[in-house]
């Protein structure tokens, strides 16, 4: 009884508190409704309602919004255009698309497509992109095959296999034959283009492409290929933009420099045609003089035959006239009679002293 009279008596606040996550979650209910009442706060300041509603956050959607439209229009731009080419081929829906990103028909999403291109190209030169790949990718198959072991030994079932979806992720058929359709559309866009500049469709852009080529040859030896990039990406947006704001004013000279042109091409041939003529003309006449003299020649050898020189037979040099030319006897046309015997006189012949006959004394 001593015991239970020295007890410390209790009191209702005095017992432990068996549930403490209770108390925790109660503590963090607390913080989240004072997050939200402070995010409310300073939401409904005056301060913030000022800017919310003043001339910035005005200008901002408007442009937020107006950037919007011009990539809406930029992607309804994706067309078949209705010009075709030279020899009547149908041009690719990147030719419109590409013709209305650098004509600046849509500025704003011309002006963020060549910053993102710029942006891309220090990214691949200042930063070691595909390694930063590689080092993301082992990182996540090692927490996942780190997390698949712990799991299987810790708690019996692997933590990644938990989280393994019931149907793997696939693209659908449209998708691909969609995207394929696309890659086709674009690299037909650049086989095509690069044909109608090499056979020269449009005079001026075989010339420009001579010398974007030429300079960049030359150019390649002092520049790195990141910089010949920018240069490149640059030329091609800007150009554009600079002949479309000063369009009068270059199409005029271009015109002039046409014209100009024209003329001497015309002087050219003109005088390239005169001498022809003459040329001609020399070397015909020459011809005729030539064959005139050589007929006379070949004729004049025919009517004068030149005599040969022959020996006689004492020894002596003379000429010989030159030999008649005989022509072929006639084929008889009567059959050949027989000699008639009767009336023919018999020869008789004197028999031949062959002993040499005696020279008479003086």
């Amino acid at each position: 009884m001593a015991d239970t009279d020295r007890a410390p008596q209790l009191g209702n606040n005095d017992y432990p508190n068996l549930n403490p996550s209770g108390s925790s979650v109660q503590n963090a209910k607390d913080t989240v409704y004072g997050a939200q009442s402070a995010i409310d706060a300073a939401r409904n300041h005056p301060l913030t309602q000022s800017i919310r509603n003043g001339p910035v956050a005005d200008n901002v959607r408007n442009q937020a919004a107006k950037t919007s439209n011009d990539f809406n229009n930029l992607a309804s731009a994706r067309r078949t255009p209705d010009s075709q080419t030279v020899n009547g081929q149908p041009l690719t829906h990147y030719h419109s698309l590409f013709y209305s990103l650098l004509s600046w028909e849509n500025p704003r999403a011309t002006a963020i497509s060549y910053a993102i291109i710029v942006s891309l190209i220090f990214a691949g030169r200042y930063l070691n992109v595909l390694r930063y790949v590689f080092k993301g990718l082992y990182m996540t198959l090692g927490v996942t095959a780190a997390a698949e072991v712990v799991g299987k030994v810790a708690l019996g079932n692997g933590l990644a296999s938990q989280m393994r979806p019931r149907k793997y992720f696939t693209i659908r058929r449209e998708t691909l034959e969609s995207v394929l359709g696309d890659l086709e559309q674009i690299i037909n866009f650049f086989v095509i283009e690069f044909q109608r500049i090499l056979f020269a469709e449009n005079v001026w852009a075989t010339i420009a492409a001579f010398a974007a080529s030429l300079l960049s040859y030359f150019l390649i030896k002092v520049m790195p290929t990141w910089g010949l990039g920018v240069l490149a990406v640059s030329t091609v947006y800007f150009v554009p933009l600079a002949y479309i704001s000063n369009q009068e004013f270059i199409d005029h000279h271009l015109d002039n420099a046409q014209s100009v042109v024209s003329q001497q091409t015309n002087q050219i041939r003109d005088l390239a045609a005169h001498h022809t003529g003459r040329a001609t003309e020399s070397v015909v006449q020459a011809t005729k003089d030539y064959t005139a003299k050589a007929q006379e020649m070949i004729g004049g050898q025919k009517s004068s035959a030149p005599a040969s020189e022959v020996t006689d037979a004492n020894g002596g040099v003379g000429t010989a006239e030159p030999a008649i030319k005989q022509e072929f006897p006639h084929v008889p046309s009567h059959e050949p009679q027989e000699p008639n015997h009767e009336h023919q006189v018999p020869v008789t012949s004197e028999p031949v002293n062959s002993e040499p006959e005696a020279v008479p004394a003086a």
